[in-house]
């Protein structure tokens, strides 16, 4: 039997994280009809079914599954391997994950100095919530994630890195919050469950006897500073997206109990990745 070939494993590896040939042929910008061939060549190569086909997409196999742990590890050699006879210069795709406010507020100064240093790297930055960048991190779609603190898994290593405040944003059609227990019955307008920060607002709300109304569900920092902008409820950000956005006289502005307000961002990656691109990362980033 012929050895397995790299792209064809790259290209199992995308469906079976997607669970659908039409999504990892738009992750790897190809057309379907070759993500579907090379899965198909693969299969017969191995002489293994790798997915169960199912109405609702696809699911791996045992046989899959075991080839899906075998392909994480051959494709991370492969990156070390090229990275160690280029002598460890960085090159290739930086596939990098972070909460939307370390993108907006934090690392663009700092990428923008590493793609000075070193041009022959491509970043690839998605933006997600801290819930979900951990769940790429572990499943290999990423290389390195930005998330709020705590992370608590065993196969994943961290540095601490930015430290946020949080800041308690209310229209400013509600009357002067005197007391913060107030808000009470009013809208929580925040990301979708898993973000880090909704986290520490709702446990804040829960140690303070404050029962918060319905939540409004938005995907970016703009959305919902138009959400509490207009009256429709209350948010917590970081001061550092407050500080890079015109939000001037538009929200009533309090802060929170430092033991919910000052929150630290880490640097997470798992315990198996090496990579020149990260140790020269590294370099570049503050240590909180």
């Amino acid at each position: 039997m012929h050895g397995l070939d790299l792209r064809a494993l790259e290209i199992f590896r995308a469906v079976a994280i997607e669970g659908s040939v039409t999504k990892a042929a738009i992750k790897l910008n190809r057309v379907q009809s070759n993500i579907s061939t090379r899965i198909k060549q693969l299969e017969r190569h191995l002489d293994k079914s790798l997915f169960l086909r199912q109405n609702r997409g696809l699911t791996l196999t045992p046989d899959g599954q075991l080839l899906l742990s075998y392909t994480h590890r051959l494709l991370q050699l492969s990156m070390e391997a090229s990275e160690a006879l280029r002598k460890g210069k960085p090159h290739g795709i930086f596939r990098i994950g972070t909460m939307e406010s370390t993108a907006a507020a934090r690392l663009p100064e700092i990428l923008s100095r590493y793609h000075e240093l070193y041009p022959d790297v491509q970043i690839d930055l998605d933006t997600d919530t801290a819930g979900g960048l951990m769940e790429r991190l572990l499943n290999y779609d990423i290389e390195i994630a930005f998330v709020a603190e705590p992370v608590s898994f065993d196969r994943v290593n961290t540095l601490p890195i930015f430290e946020e405040r949080l800041i308690l944003i209310a229209p400013k059609s509600f009357p002067p919050l005197a007391n913060t227990r107030e808000i009470s019955g009013k809208t929580i307008v925040a990301f979708e469950a898993g973000c880090a920060y909704r986290r520490y607002l709702e446990e804040w709300l829960l140690e303070s006897g404050i029962v918060p109304g319905s939540v409004m569900a938005v995907s970016s920092y703009l959305a919902m500073f138009a959400c509490v902008a207009a009256g429709a409820g209350f948010a917590v950000v970081p001061q550092s997206v407050l500080d890079i956005v015109s939000t001037k006289g538009q929200f009533q502005q309090y802060s929170l109990p430092d033991n919910v307000s000052h929150i630290k961002t880490m640097l997470a990656w798992r315990s198996d990745y090496k990579s020149a691109k990260l140790d020269a990362l590294k370099e570049l980033l503050p240590v909180s």
